[in-house]
């Protein structure tokens, strides 16, 4: 029959265990949401070129063809 202090002790190393567990699995979410928030800043940054390229190439004719209001 383990003693007071083992029983303790035992309880302290099963939450270690789990706190680690829980510490690992966190830490890969964490890395997971960086690489999804850096692949969309990429995506935003493309985005954001192509409008200006499409600015510069066409400019801002959006007055020249308005249609007319009746």
């Amino acid at each position: 029959m383990p003693t007071e202090f083992e029983a303790r002790l035992e309880e302290l190393e099963t939450r270690s265990a789990f706190q680690e567990d829980l510490l690992e699995s966190l830490n890969k979410a964490l890395a997971n949401q960086q690489k999804e928030i850096d692949r969309l800043w990429q995506a935003n940054r493309i985005l954001k070129d192509q409008i200006k390229k499409m600015e510069l190439d066409y400019g801002d004719k959006g007055d020249e063809n308005a249609p007319p209001h009746y």
